[in-house]
């Protein structure tokens, strides 16, 4: 089949390319490039350009005859996203549009979005199913929000079958070692401290030990990246094969929290064998970062026979350490 990849040159985006390639499909890759990479995109046929080019999408569904879409490219940080509000409004919304609007008119009926738990705020239980009220704290997630519900009027009024798949926190890279994660700046947790390990940051900072956890800092649902494509695989074949229709979603993680200093000491377990060590600071509670998240993905499996098959943390930060050290190597070179 053939797929239209927004967003593959994206850490996520770009395992998705590769997962869909090496399954036989033809893929397309649209990306803008302003935080993907071009280095990324090890499989399929990229095209640079933007979601805001309505003449550049209408070219590109004229030219090829997609089976379906898959949407990566969003703006995704929420610090940023609540400095800058416009900026996720028209990309991650009116941009969003744009694709929708093209894919109507061109007939393509299948679309899986790369959505959130930014959406759900701050958890009034965990773990957090699908049934759990959607409060976003933050334009980032009221954008993807806005998205999910858009895709519900799409549905009926267009008969435009979508899954939104809402993630918890990505990580790990590519079991093979080909791509990984690459953000500039990065902001998330497992590359952060792997960082601090290898030389590339001098710390890392724990922000707040004064939770009501196990240990006292946050809890996080941690689901590795190969795991996240094969749900997306999993949700485009559901659709595809009309299994149901409609606008869908469903809640996407391992189904269990590991606190900022567990996934600390995981790490300084697998860098001792390189001979590496880890600097830790603490600092103060962030505002807006709940004690705990964590997924219930019982739709997710029950639904499309979804498993996470790296849901051991240690194997996550292996995949992750194995990435980081290619990067010290190119720094070096």
């Amino acid at each position: 089949m053939k797929f239209l990849i927004v967003g593959g040159a994206g850490y996520i985006g770009s395992h998705m390319v590769k997962m869909l390639a090496k399954a036989g499909h033809d893929v397309l890759v649209l990306d803008n490039l302003t935080t993907g990479f071009r280095q990324s995109v090890k499989y399929g046929r990229l095209i640079i350009g933007d979601l805001a080019d309505i003449n550049l999408l209408e070219t590109l569904f004229t030219q090829n005859q997609f089976d379906g879409v898959m949407h990566f490219a969003a703006n995704s940080l929420v610090g940023e996203s609540m400095n800058n509000p416009a900026k996720y409004y028209r990309n991650n919304v009116s941009n969003t549009l744009n694709l929708l609007d093209v894919m109507v008119r061109h007939n393509v009926k299948h679309f899986i979005f790369s959505s959130t738990a930014a959406t759900f705020g701050e958890p009034e239980y965990v773990p957090i199913d699908e049934k759990h009220p959607q409060k976003p704290i933050n334009p980032y997630g009221a954008s993807k929000l806005m998205i999910e519900r858009i895709l519900q009027d799409y549905a009926q009024a267009y008969s435009l079958n979508s899954v939104c798949l809402r993630y918890f926190n990505a990580c790990g890279a590519d079991p093979e070692g080909e791509i990984g994660e690459c953000h500039d700046p990065e902001t998330h947790l497992i590359p952060l401290i792997l960082q601090a390990a290898s030389g590339r940051r001098e710390y890392i900072t724990v922000f707040g030990r004064d939770y009501p956890t196990v240990d006292g800092t946050c809890i996080r649902d941690y689901i590795h990246i190969n795991d996240l494509c094969s749900a997306h695989a999993l949700a485009m074949d559901y659709i595809l094969t009309g299994k149901e229709t409609g606008a869908l979603a469903f809640n996407l993680g391992n189904g269990t929290g590991f606190s900022v200093q567990q996934v600390i000491d995981v790490v300084n377990k697998v860098i001792t064998e390189d001979n590496c060590t880890l600097t830790i600071k603490d600092g103060e509670r962030r505002p807006g970062d709940p004690a705990i998240l964590v997924a219930d993905a019982t739709q997710a499996k029950t639904k499309l026979g979804w498993q996470p098959v790296f849901a051991d943390l240690e194997t996550i930060v292996r995949h992750a350490w194995a990435w980081e050290k290619k990067q010290i190597k190119k720094d070096t070179k």
